[in-house]
């Protein structure tokens, strides 16, 4: 499995137009190679170079297994129209907000993971307690990083 977004590559720099400092959208995203028992889908997007440990952008569980991606700008609401259920991010948040790091460069995982389940959990799950849900049911994961500085 693998997870691309047409709006940076792997390790390159997140436009601003996907944080703080611009519109605070989610990037569009895409993937691929997704195994065929899948029954959900996981995003989380972190940043483990927060200066207070790692700061959780985005929890999105449950979404469907035959979505090839996300397009940019997931609306913040616990059901998104593209589908599955929206975390809790560590602003506080529904849904995805963008890289905003006090300073130097940050890097940003975005990562999907296929389970052979689904997790039926309500909206508002922190990422922790995505991560202790989805224990023994990963079939296969996937990782992009961009970074990001501010001027």
């Amino acid at each position: 499995m693998n997870i691309t977004s047409s709006a940076f590559g792997n390790e390159e720099k997140i436009p601003s137009r996907y944080t703080c400092d611009g519109r605070d959208l989610s990037p569009p995203l895409a993937w691929e190679k997704v195994p065929e028992k899948a029954e959900s889908l996981v995003l989380i997007c972190d940043d483990p170079d927060a200066p207070m440990g790692t700061w959780v952008h985005w929890v999105l569980y449950d979404l469907e297994p035959r979505l090839s991606g996300l397009p940019e700008g997931v609306e913040p609401v616990e059901h998104p129209a593209v589908g599955g259920t929206q975390g809790k991010n560590d602003f506080g948040r529904l849904g995805y907000g963008g890289p905003c790091p006090p300073s130097g460069t940050h890097r940003y995982f975005f990562k999907l993971y296929a389970l052979d389940t689904t997790l039926n959990l309500p909206a508002g799950k922190t990422k922790s307690q995505v991560m202790k849900a989805i224990q023994g049911h990963v079939l296969d994961e996937a990782v992009l990083m961009g970074t990001y500085s501010r001027r």
